[in-house]
C-alpha cells in the first residue's frame, strides 16, 4: 500500500512543473571545510548533499536534463563534473547571482513552467515517507498562479525571517508569471518573490512533518549528519577503522585508528592512533573544524 501511495505521489507532479537545484553558493559559514568542496558536495551520512536534493526529485518523477537543472558558481567545476548528465546544468560566471538570479538565469530552460526550487545544502528525512513522497503536498493541487513554501514552525511564529509562523525548509514552489520577470543580476528569492507574494496574500507555507537542518554551520552540519546515522555510527564499508568509534559517520577510505564521537571523518580522511576526536568534522589528514554549537554570549543593550 506504501508503495502505490508513493507512486502515487510521483504520478501528481503536473507535467508543466520543472525542478531547480540551487548549488552556487560559497559556504562561507563552513569554510575551512568549502576551501576544498562546494557545499553542495559536502557529504551528509556519506551522500553528497546534492544527491540528496537530486533523489528526492527523482521520487517526485522529476528526473533528466529537460526536467531538472543545476546552477553552480563556486568551485563550479566540481559540481559540473559530478551532476555530468544527470540534470541540465547552469554556470553563472563571476559571482553566484544569489536565489533570484540563479533562477532567472535559467529562464530560457524554464521557458514558461512553474519551478520547484530546492536548496541543495537542505538537509530533509521523514520517517513516515521516502524522498519525494516526503514533499508532495508542495506540489498537490496547485493552481499554477501563488506561490508555495516548505516550512516548519518556528519556536517564535513571530520572529524575523518567519513566514506565516513558520521558517523555510528548503523548497519552494514558483509560478511562470513571476519567475519571467526576474532579472539576471544578483538576488535572493526572499525579497524578489516570496514578501511581494505574501503581500499580495498570494503564498502557502505547507508544513514539513520530518526533520529538517540548513547544514550551514559547521554544528547543524554535524547534527545532521548524526541524523543521517541513526543510533549508531555510519561506516563506509570501504573504511578501514581500527579504533573507537561512536556516534559518528565515516566516509569511503577513511582511516580512524584514534577515538571518534560525535563527529564526521570525510572520505580519505584520517584520525591517527592516540587522536581524539568530539564534535568535529575532520578532512584529510589535519583538518579539524570544531562543530559544537555557540554558548550564549552576554546579552547586548
Amino acid at each position: 500500500m506504501a508503495a502505490t501511495a508513493d507512486r502515487a505521489h510521483a504520478a501528481a507532479v503536473p507535467v508543466d512543473v520543472c525542478a531547480v537545484v540551487l548549488a552556487a553558493g560559497e559556504g562561507t559559514r563552513l569554510r575551512p571545510l568549502t576551501e576544498r568542496l562546494p557545499k553542495a558536495l559536502c557529504p551528509v551520512g556519506n551522500v553528497p548533499l546534492l544527491d540528496r536534493a537530486l533523489d528526492r526529485l527523482a521520487g517526485l518523477g522529476l528526473v533528466g536534463p529537460a526536467r531538472v537543472a543545476v546552477n553552480a558558481c563556486y568551485l563550479g567545476a566540481q559540481v559540473v563534473a559530478h551532476v555530468g548528465d544527470r540534470a541540465h546544468l547552469s554556470v553563472e560566471p563571476g559571482a553566484p547571482l544569489g536565489t533570484a538570479g540563479g533562477v532567472a538565469n535559467l529562464r530560457d530552460w524554464i521557458a514558461g513552467r512553474g519551478v520547484l526550487v530546492g536548496n541543495a545544502d537542505a538537509y530533509l528525512a521523514d520517517p513516515a515517507r521516502p524522498p519525494g513522497p516526503d514533499v508532495a503536498a508542495l506540489l498537490r493541487d496547485w493552481d499554477g498562479d501563488s506561490v508555495r513554501l516548505l516550512g516548519q514552525p518556528a519556536a517564535d511564529p513571530r520572529a524575523p525571517g518567519t513566514f506565516d509562523g513558520h521558517v523555510f525548509t528548503g523548497f519552494s514552489l514558483l509560478p511562470w508569471r513571476l519567475v519571467r520577470e526576474l532579472p539576471v543580476t544578483f538576488g535572493d528569492l526572499v525579497r524578489a518573490v516570496w514578501r511581494p507574494a505574501e503581500a499580495a496574500g498570494a503564498l502557502t507555507v505547507v508544513p514539513y512533518p520530518g526533520t529538517f537542518y540548513d547544514t550551514g554551520t559547521p554544528a547543524d552540519y554535524l547534527a545532521a549528519n548524526l541524523h543521517a546515522a541513526g543510533d549508531g555510527s555510519l561506516v563506509a564499508p570501504t573504511a578501514t577503522v581500527t579504533g573507537r568509534c561512536r556516534a559518528a559517520v565515516v566516509g569511503a577510505d577513511a582511516v580512524v585508528q584514534g577515538d571518534v564521537e560525535r563527529a564526521v571523518v570525510w572520505p580519505g580522511a584520517t584520525v591517527g592512533p592516540g587522536e581524539r576526536l568530539r564534535d568535529a568534522i575532520r578532512a584529510g589528514a589535519t583538518l579539524t573544524v570544531p562543530a559544537t554549537p555557540p554558548l550564549p554570549g552576554p546579552a547586548r543593550l
